[in-house]
This record gives C-alpha cells, sequence and structure tokens, in this order.
C-alpha cells in the first residue's frame, strides 16, 4: 500500500487515496451513469436513428393502403333441440323428407369452402379492381367506379393476370393505355366508345367499357383496372375470411374479413350467408325432389292401368246386356270387405318395395331412396332412413373435397348398407307375397261359396276388386304428391342473421398510432443497444474506475484532446499553455504537482522516465507537455528522447540529423552539440538524429549515457527521458537504472484491461524505482464517475466534479 499527497494548482497540499492492491477486482463493467452520459454525448445517433425510423414509418403508412374489418353474427339452428321445424319434420316423415342434424363444424368448413368462395366471387365479379392513383398509393374503388369492363364470354379464355388504365376522355369515350398480360407489357393507346354492345380486341382480350353513372372527383377520371384468375380470387377471398364460433356452449358463427373497401366487405359477408342459405335449401329439397319423380311415375302407370280395366269393365257389360249387379254381389262384397282391405294394403307395400328393390340394384349414389311410409314394418322404414342422411353427408363431403377421405369411408358403408336394406327388402316382399297369397286363398274360399253366381259376375268382380285397388293406390300418391309439394315449400333455412355485416370507419390495419410508436422506439433503442454492446464487448480500459484498484500510486488523468486544442509542433502536440485554464492544462498541472510530490522536495535534480505497454499509448504526448508544464515554472527542462527507434518526441523540434545517437556512438564529444532549445516552449530536447541499427547496444556503452545524465542533472531542474514499452524492447530497462522516478503511461481505449496485472508486478517486484502510473486519453463520456477535477480547480461547469 502506498500512501501520496498531491497539490491543486494553489499548491495547496491534497489527500490522495491509497491505491488498494486488488488487481483481481480491477476489471470492472460499465455504470448505468456513464451509459446515460454516453447517451448524452451522443445525441446526434439518436436524432439520425429517429429521423430513419420515422422516415420509414412515414413512408410505409403512406404507401400502405388501410384495411378495415366487417363482421356478421349468424345463428346455426340446432335441430337436436326439438324446434318446431324439427317437429313437423318429424309430422311428415311419410312424405319422403329426412330430417338431418346439423353438424356444426361441417357448417363452419362450409361456410369457408372454396367452393361457396367461388360462387360468391363469380356473382360479385371479386376478380375485377377498380383504383385510382393517388400520390404514394392507390385507392380501391369498389362500388364507386365511374366506370364497368365487360369481357366478351364467348372468346374469354383463362386469365391469369391482366391489367390497364382507363382515362376519361368525356361523357362518351375512354382511352385504354399500359396493357400488361401476364407481366407483358404492351405500349398502345385504344379509344373506346362508352355503353358500346361491340366489344373491341385489345392486347389483353376483347372487351368494352360501360358507364356506370356515378360521378366521382377529379382523380377519378383515371382509373387503374386488373384483373386476376377466378381461382386466385378465390385463394385470396378464402384466406381473408375468418369463420369462428363465438364461444363454445353456443351455435352463433362470427364471420369477419378484412378489405379496403368496406363495402366489397359488406357484398362479401353478405353473399356468403345468402349462397350457404341456397345451398342448404337445396341440399335438404334433395330428397324430397326424389320422392317426386317416383310418385310422379307411378302415377303415369296406375293411370294407364285403370283407364284399361274401366274400358274392359264397360265393354262386358255392353256386350252382355248385364244390369246392375249390386245385389247380386251383395253377399261376396260383405264376406270379403275385410280381404280387399287388406289386399289393397298388401298390394300397395308390394308395388313400393318392388320399386325400392330396382333401384338397390342399380347401386346408384345420386339420389335417396323413397321412404315406404305405408308398410307396416318400421325396419325397413329405419334403415332407409339412415341410408338417405349418410347419402347426403357423403355427397356434400364429395362436393367440397373428391379427395376427402371420409368419402371412401362413407361410399364404403353406403355399399353395405344397401346390401342389407336390399336383404330387408326381399325379406319383406317375400312375406307380402305370402301374404298376399293366403289373402288369395281366402278370397278363392268364399267364391267358391258362391258358386251360385254366373261367370259373368265372377268377371265383374275380379274387375272391379281390381279396379277399386288402381284407384286407391292412385288416390294415394295424389294426396302424397300434394304432402311433397307442401314439405318442400316449407323448407326454412337453418340460419338466422343475428348482427348485419358492420364495423368501424376506422382502418384495422395499418395501425397508424402503434407504428409510429415502434418506430419511436427503434429510433431510440438501436443506437442504444449499439452502443450498450460496444460497451460490453470494450475489452479496454474505459477510465481512472479501471485502474483505482491497482497498487501502483495513480500520478493523474490526462483527457483525450484534439489537435484543434493545442499547437502542433512537427506531430506532437503541445496543449499546455500559459495562463490557461481549460480542463487539460489543470490535469497536466495536476500530474505536475504530484511527480513532485512523489520525487520528495530534498532532490535537486529529477530524472522522469516515461514508458508504457501499448506503442501509440502517448508517453512522447504526455512527456513533452508535461516538459513544457513543468517550465512554466521558471524551471530548467530537457527532453531527451531516448526512443530510439521512433524518436517520437525529437518531432517536437523537427527531427534533425544530428542527435543523441551520435553522442553514444563516439561521432561527437559532447552531447551539448545536439542539444536543440524548443521554440516557444521554454525547455530543451535532445532529439535521437538517425535511427541506429543497434539501439539497445548504445545504451548499454556505460562511457556515455551515464555520464551524460550526471551532466544533465548538472545542468537543468528536471531531466524526462522517453523511453520505449518496456515489453517490446529492453531499452527501458537499461535506461531504469539511472532515473529517479518511472511514469507509465497507460492510454485509455488502447490498453486491455487483463495487461493491469502486468504494471502491479512491475510495481510489487520493484522491477522500476518509484514506479507511477498516468491515464492518457480519457473520454469525458467514458469516466462520468470521475470526469477530470477530482479538485484541481473550480468554475468549469459540468466538466469538474469533486
Amino acid at each position: 500500500m502506498v500512501m501520496v499527497s498531491k497539490y491543486d494548482a494553489g499548491g495547496a497540499n491534497v489527500a490522495v487515496q491509497p491505491q488498494q492492491s486488488s488487481v483481481a477486482s480491477s476489471t470492472s463493467g460499465f455504470s448505468v451513469a456513464e451509459v446515460l452520459a454516453s447517451f448524452i454525448s451522443h445525441w446526434y445517433w439518436f436524432l439520425i436513428s429517429l429521423f430513419v425510423c420515422l422516415g420509414a414509418a412515414w413512408y410505409y403508412l403512406s404507401t400502405t393502403s388501410p384495411v378495415y374489418t366487417r363482421t356478421a353474427m349468424l345463428l346455426i339452428k340446432d335441430e337436436s333441440k326439438g324446434s318446431s321445424a324439427m317437429n313437423i319434420a318429424s309430422e311428415m316423415q311419410d312424405m319422403g323428407l329426412v330430417a338431418t342434424k346439423s353438424n356444426l363444424s361441417n357448417e363452419l368448413i362450409t361456410l369457408k369452402s372454396p367452393t361457396l368462395i367461388m360462387q360468391v366471387v363469380n356473382e360479385l365479379q371479386l376478380m375485377d379492381y377498380y383504383k385510382v392513383p393517388l400520390s404514394f398509393r392507390e385507392l380501391d374503388i369498389y362500388g364507386k367506379s365511374p366506370v364497368k369492363v365487360v369481357f366478351d364470354p364467348s372468346k374469354l379464355t383463362n386469365i391469369d393476370f391482366v391489367s390497364f388504365k382507363i382515362r376519361m376522355v368525356d361523357k362518351q369515350s375512354v382511352d385504354l393505355y399500359d396493357f400488361k398480360n401476364k407481366g407483358v407489357k404492351t405500349d398502345e393507346t385504344i379509344s373506346i366508345k362508352l355503353n358500346d354492345s361491340t366489344f373491341t380486341e385489345t392486347p389483353v382480350g376483347f372487351l368494352t367499357v360501360y358507364s356506370t353513372g356515378v360521378e366521382g372527383s377529379e382523380e377519378f377520371k383515371n382509373v387503374n383496372f386488373s384483373r386476376s384468375s377466378v381461382d386466385a380470387a378465390t385463394n385470396t377471398y378464402t384466406s381473408l375470411l375468418s369463420v369462428g364460433l363465438v364461444d363454445k356452449q353456443s351455435t352463433v358463427v362470427k364471420l369477419s374479413i378484412m378489405d379496403e373497401s368496406t363495402i366489397r366487405a359488406t357484398d362479401i359477408l353478405k353473399t356468403v350467408i345468402n349462397v350457404y342459405n341456397d345451398n342448404w335449401v337445396h341440399d335438404k329439397n334433395r330428397i324430397a325432389e326424389s320422392t317426386s319423380e317416383f310418385i310422379a311415375s307411378r302415377l303415369g302407370v296406375i293411370e294407364s292401368e285403370l283407364t284399361g280395366i274401366d274400358k274392359n269393365i264397360a265393354n262386358f257389360k255392353g256386350r252382355n246386356l248385364l244390369p246392375d249387379i249390386a245385389a247380386v254381389s251383395q253377399l261376396y262384397l260383405q264376406q270379403n270387405s275385410e280381404t280387399k282391405t287388406r289386399l289393397l294394403e298388401l298390394n300397395n307395400q308390394l308395388s313400393m318395395l318392388e320399386y325400392i328393390q330396382d333401384i338397390l340394384r342399380e347401386q346408384n349414389f345420386d339420389n335417396p331412396l323413397p321412404i315406404p311410409s305405408s308398410m307396416s314394418s318400421t325396419n325397413v322404414q329405419n334403415q332407409i332412413t339412415e341410408y338417405n342422411k349418410v347419402l347426403l353427408e357423403r355427397n356434400r363431403m364429395l362436393a367440397n373435397s373428391r379427395n376427402h377421405p371420409l368419402v371412401k369411408d362413407q361410399t364404403k358403408h353406403l355399399n353395405a348398407m344397401q346390401s342389407v336394406i336390399l336383404q330387408s327388402v326381399n325379406n319383406e316382399i317375400a312375406s307380402l307375397s305370402m301374404q298376399i297369397k293366403n289373402v288369395n286363398a281366402q278370397e278363392s274360399r268364399t267364391e267358391r261359396q258362391l258358386a251360385r253366381n254366373p261367370n259373368q259376375a265372377k268377371y265383374l268382380l275380379s274387375e272391379e276388386r281390381q279396379q277399386k285397388v288402381m284407384e286407391g293406390l292412385y288416390l294415394f300418391l295424389l294426396q302424397k304428391r300434394e304432402e311433397n309439394a307442401l314439405s318442400q315449400a316449407f323448407t326454412a333455412y337453418n340460419t338466422r342473421l343475428i348482427t348485419e355485416p358492420r364495423g368501424s370507419d376506422s382502418p384495422a390495419a395499418p395501425n397508424r398510432s402503434f407504428i409510429w410508436m415502434v418506430a419511436f422506439a427503434i429510433g431510440l433503442l438501436v443506437p442504444a443497444t449499439i452502443m450498450v454492446l460496444m460497451e460490453m464487448t470494450n475489452s479496454t480500459i474505459r477510465g481512472r474506475q479501471d485502474v483505482e484498484r491497482l497498487a501502483v500510486p495513480f500520478a493523474g488523468e490526462i483527457p483525450l484532446c484534439t489537435r484543434k486544442e493545442g499547437n502542433t509542433a512537427n506531430g506532437i502536440t503541445l496543449v499546455v499553455k500559459e495562463k490557461c485554464r481549460n480542463i487539460i492544462n489543470e490535469a497536466f498541472r495536476v500530474v505536475r504537482t504530484n511527480v513532485d510530490f512523489i520525487l520528495g522536495k530534498g532532490k535537486t535534480h529529477k530524472v522522469v522516465m516515461f514508458t508504457s505497454l501499448n506503442p501509440g499509448s502517448g508517453k512522447s504526448f504526455v512527456a513533452a507537455n508535461l516538459a513544457y508544464c513543468m517550465s512554466l515554472k521558471k524551471k530548467r527542462v530537457v527532453a531527451l528522447d531516448l526512443d530510439l527507434r521512433r524518436a517520437s518526441l525529437s518531432q517536437v523540434v523537427d527531427r534533425p540529423y544530428k542527435g543523441v545517437v551520435d553522442y553514444l556512438n563516439g561521432e561527437i564529444k559532447s552531447w551539448r552539440d545536439v542539444l536543440v532549445h524548443a521554440e516557444g516552449c521554454n525547455f530543451d530536447v535532445i532529439p535521437v538524429g538517425e535511427v541506429p541499427p543497434n539501439p539497445t547496444e548504445l545504451l548499454f556503452n556505460e562511457d556515455y549515457l551515464p555520464r551524460m545524465i550526471d551532466e544533465l542533472k548538472q545542468e537543468y531542474d528536471y531531466v524526462f527521458i522517453d523511453c520505449p514499452p518496456v515489453d517490446v524492447v529492453a531499452d527501458a530497462n537499461v535506461v531504469s537504472e539511472y532515473v529517479d522516478l518511472v511514469l507509465f503511461v497507460v492510454r485509455a481505449g488502447l490498453m486491455r484491461k487483463d495487461m493491469l496485472p502486468i504494471v502491479d508486478t512491475f510495481y510489487n517486484q520493484k522491477k522500476f524505482p518509484s514506479l507511477a502510473l498516468i491515464l492518457n486519453g480519457t473520454s469525458v463520456t467514458k469516466t462520468m464517475g470521475t470526469k477530470y477535477g477530482y479538485g484541481y480547480g473550480y468554475g468549469y461547469g459540468n466538466y469538474i466534479k469533486e
């Protein structure tokens, strides 16, 4: 531990804190105050960064079209919860209607299916875009365009992407120019009359232009038109449309879409809902349509057969002049009334089952099966009802995607169900045939009991029986046809619009406030981050706080200066000036006071050596300015340049050709022959002269160097010797045995912190006599904790801090 005291600029003794010997902790980090001070000193970095980031934000906002959001709420009715529609459909099962439960997940997929969106695109012509150019972007004028472009449908080919510009010449004609077709530009101008039904050939196809009657401002006189393919428009709006449940407990669906045009967004949502409803009703009516076709075909067959029976009865009675045989047949009719009713019912059921049997053998999945509602057995009815549910679900998924894996599974399921239903129908037909056979046998027994009736009566009875069967079946089918027509007219939508498409008039994107805030934050964070990273990765000494834990006595701190702050003497900047009170002059005065204290007052001749660890540490600069500062006290000072390789100190006197090298090698007899007085500096310099090839050997010559130093000590108050860095060559070690004090110059921003223990080792091992450390080149912004004042003056504003 070394105790050092200092004198301030007025000569007062000032106590100096002892330097601790803990080298391990000498590499300290930077504090928040240092970082903030660095930010303030580099304010222009923040200004430039803010200008760039805010400019980029302004350009982005100016070139990006605002996007608006429109939202609609749609209630999907749940048919499984006893709704009135479900009750009616249950009562009308015998009409051929099958009420299926709406699968909410499937409905959500259907609402956003490409097939449905393509219908919307074609209906609204969403592949066409009309925009007017603004300063930095284009404005979409959907629904406000003064013109409408119509392509010839007979000559319309597959369009990938075409565009052109429209210029309104007057109210009767327009000019089309700047055509682009699949990226190929055509420089051609074509004039077209408005509302002309004749299509004009252009580089993008045959088209005509109609006036919409919309009056716009002057900027609407130039319109940019573009058309994409239907598939591209479908993909675009499929991605823009969002469909989801409001919450898991409800069946309310939220449809939302973002678009540049609020009118187009509203139209899209309305059309999506309308198309979905129409498709749903069409899907639900397919069963009724299949039943209607079956009833119509059966009515035609029965009507033809009934007409033939009527003709047979009339012709028979006319030929045989038969009277009314009602009385004759009264007994037979009474006895067989139940038999006839039963036979009628069985024949109706048999006819329907045979028709269903024919359909099942065709193995066709296009249409649902009609339901024989009048059968006594409910097994076949239940099987056909379940079959129709699966068939409709399979056809709906097939319309959306032919490669859906569930389609193949349901097709296999339908094949299996057909086989089961066919087997059940065959069994039912066999059962009905047996029942009919039994009824016919009963009828035969009744007829045998009427053996007294003539054969004519028997024939008439048979014909009349057939006639009544056909009449009953005909009336039954007529009733079912009317009921089926009623069910088709009764079919209602499975949705209810809760909230019409609506939204805010403020754009959803881009969020101007957020972008400005982000740009401002980035403008501050980018330079701040760079500066913090530079400080974190900086392994060099930054300021006094990095060396204050060393055991080496601290002689002073020299702030960084520029050439403008002093006089440049042939490469060495002399910043010390007489009667100058700026911060760097005060710093050298503090070093001067501390050096005097370390040397002690008892010695009249003081020899001080300047050295360092790193080349470029500024030891020659410190030596020259400290020599000048010492001379201001009316002291005789000589600066001896023994850095024989670089001769930096010799630049103060313009590096004369003759110097100390000539004295050391014996070419001149006295060092006074090479002594040069520094003009305007009031101290002398012994330059190097010509750089020798063997500088170390010259210094080892004990005949010249010791004698010269002894003579200099006799004539001067201070002898300052500039030597090379200690770890580079051995010159400093040779010279150090002739000096009273070694000032070790450490350059801030150059010397690494991990090299500081070397300096401490030199001091602890007493390698040099009275070793002291000078910190050179510190920055105000990097040493905000200590500044440079630490007591050597006052009245310097922010630069002085105790």
